[in-house]
Parts: structure tokens; C-alpha cells; sequence
């Protein structure tokens, strides 16, 4: 909407990306940080005992997150959606299918957070029911995007730190389907200490922020695949990025509310589909380590425990609950992985230069 006053106001195309970027940034952190109060004592009152608490978790979660809200997730990605509106272009396709993907997988974590809430179950909507919806939007954007996707890279696998392209054909709708449905409940499995997930996610959007921005211009030192619309990539990434450290002020320890499924479903969704615009999916697995540990720590907890008929890899999973049960403080494991979030990210933009 605003996007060609501030094109009109300054030519130069460095200039006004960097303040669209920016201006989406602060709008979505202002938007977030007026009204989190006010939305949080909505949920309060209608949330009378908050997001259920897991039995079979750590025991501190029972005293000190029992009656906390859940649903915070729609304070980012409401915040996030209007600053996209405010600062993108809304004749782009990769803007509409960006919003599309924000909504319809926020409105399947919306959906199992009610579900959740109004039953005091930890578990509502079927694993089948909420992977089929996640598989199926995944395809419908990736389909969207391919067709605006120059040909020449429409279909590629790019391996960065080698410069090396792969066309792999139609195999690659279901790689892609995989990335977005996999950093979606990645993000979601993540979510289970106070400022976990929204920590790393602002890292990893921050750095695709800066990737997006390069592939846009010629800041890399490398040959980045050719993506006309990256520009309104870096948009988008930095108006989640204000909505979620807007977010964070009422998320960190002690937590005022959960992100819950609402949010961690529909950000990693969008985290993935990012990757997949820019053609950068391997880098997601450098930058996103922790949510990829946390994926994985679950899957060798399930097939361990099957394999030795009961016995546990690890003292809990997701991975995070391990560090807790071996003695570790949440603000200590919290503030460790986000350390380790930080290095990795740092690792996944080396393939700049």
C-alpha cells in the first residue's frame, strides 16, 4: 500500500528497500507491543485455566505455566500480516502466498489450540487430520510460487558453500512439501520453554532477512540463484521478525502467554516456505539446527522406545526437556540454545561470502 509513496519519496532502489524492511520491522514491534496487554487479558478471560500442561513433563511446568494463556501466536502474525499489507507489494505472488500460508496453517494451530483448551487435552486435532492440512497447503503454495519462479530455477536444488545446481524435476515439489510441513512442526516441537521458539525463530528469520536482501542485490560474494521477488521476501521475514520481538516481551521468563500451536505452526510453515522461495532449503537446516535437533530428538525417542520395548533414549524429548531433567535451569537451556542458534546462523550466512 505504501510502496510507492516510498518509492516516490526516494529512487534509489538500495534506499527504499532498506526502509520498506525497516518500516515493516517497527511497525509489526509497535502493533505487537501496544496492544499484547490488552490481548493477553482477552485470552485470560476467556482461557479460564490456560494451555493444558503435559502430566508427563517436567514437574516445574505444572506450578509455573499451569493457567498460562496459549493462542499468542496471533499477536505476531496479526501484527506481521498488517505490516506485509502496509509495506509490500500485494501484486506480488510470492506476498500473497506468503500471508496465505500464515493464515491458513495459523488457522490449523488456532484450531488445535481451541480444541486443546476447551478439552484440557494436550492432544486435539489427529496427527493425521493436522499433517494432511500442512501437506496440502504446502503443495498449493509450492505449486504458486514454482510458477513464478524463473524457469532455470524453478526446479533446482541449490547446495550452497560449493555453488552447486541441481535440477531434480518434479521430485522437488515433494522435497519442498517436506521442508515446509517439517520446519513447521519443528518450530512447533520447539515451542515448550518460555522464549525458546521465538528466540531462534528471530535468528533464523534475520538471517534469511539478510539472504533474501543479498539474492536481491549484489551484497553476496557468491552467485545466489536469480529470484525477482527476494526483495519482498526480506519484507515479509522482517515484519515476522518485529512481530516476534515484540512478542517476546511477554513470552520470556516468566511467560505471560504461549505462542502456542497458532503461531508455531504458521512461522515455521512460513520459515520453510521462505527457504523454498530463495531456493536456500539446505541453508534452513544449518540455520534452523535447533529445530532440526528438536525433530529429530523425537523420532530417535519414538523408535528407541518401540525397538527396546519401553526403554528412553533420552531422558525426555523434545531434546530441550532432556537438559531440563538432567539438572539444567530453563533460563540456562533457553539461553544455550539460542547460543547455539546464533553460531549456526552465523554459519548459514558464511555461504554469502
Amino acid at each position: 500500500m505504501l510502496l510507492h509513496l516510498i518509492d516516490n519519496i526516494d529512487n534509489s532502489y538500495f534506499n527504499s528497500s532498506i526502509l520498506r524492511c525497516l518500516l515493516a520491522l517497527l511497525t509489526a514491534l509497535i502493533l505487537t507491543l501496544c496492544c499484547g496487554k490488552r490481548f493477553i487479558a482477552f485470552l485470560h478471560h476467556h482461557q479460564a485455566k490456560g494451555q493444558p500442561i503435559r502430566e508427563d513433563g517436567p514437574q516445574s511446568h505444572l506450578l509455573t505455566k499451569k493457567g498460562t494463556p496459549t493462542m499468542g501466536g496471533f499477536m505476531i502474525l496479526g501484527s506481521a500480516i498488517i505490516s506485509v499489507l502496509l509495506f509490500g507489494n500485494l501484486h506480488d505472488a510470492f506476498v500473497l502466498t506468503g500471508i496465505g500460508v500464515l493464515v491458513i496453517y495459523g488457522a490449523v494451530g488456532f484450531a488445535d489450540d481451541y480444541l486443546k483448551v476447551t478439552r484440557q487435552s494436550s492432544n486435539a486435532m489427529t496427527a493425521k487430520m493436522k499433517l494432511f492440512l500442512q501437506f496440502s497447503t504446502a503443495l498449493a503454495a509450492i505449486l504458486l510460487i514454482s510458477h513464478y519462479t524463473p524457469d532455470n530455477y524453478r526446479f533446482i536444488l541449490n547446495i550452497p558453500y560449493f555453488n552447486w545446481h541441481f535440477n531434480i524435476g518434479w521430485l522437488y515439489v515433494l522435497f519442498a512439501m517436506i521442508v515446509i510441513a517439517g520446519a513447521s512442526n519443528g518450530v512447533n516441537l520447539s515451542d515448550g520453554l518460555d522464549g525458546l521458539a521465538g528466540g531462534l525463530l528471530s535468528i533464523t528469520f534475520a538471517v534469511f532477512t539478510i539472504i533474501a536482501y543479498a539474492t536481491a542485490t549484489t551484497l553476496s560474494l557468491t552467485e545466489l540463484p536469480s529470484i525477482p521477488s527476494a526483495i519482498e521476501v526480506a519484507v515479509m521475514c522482517s515484519a515476522v521478525i518485529g512481530g516476534i520481538l515484540g512478542f517476546l516481551r511477554f513470552n520470556l521468563k516468566p511467560a505471560q502467554v504461549f505462542m502456542g500451536d497458532t503461531g508455531s505452526l504458521a512461522l515455521g510453515a512460513f520459515l520453510g516456505l521462505v527457504a523454498v522461495m530463495l531456493k536456500q532449503e539446505i541453508i534452513l537446516a544449518i540455520a534452523g539446527f535447533v529445530f532440526v535437533g528438536e525433530s529429530l530428538s523425537v523420532m530417535i525417542q519414538v523408535y528407541y522406545f518401540k525397538l527396546t520395548h519401553g526403554k528412553r533414549f533420552f531422558k525426555m524429548a523434545p531434546i530441550h526437556h532432556h537438559f531440563e531433567q538432567s539438572g539444567w535451569s530453563e533460563v540456562k537451556v533457553v539461553r544455550t540454545f539460542w547460543l547455539v542458534g546464533l553460531v549456526m546462523g552465523l554459519i548459514g550466512l558464511s555461504a554469502l561470502l
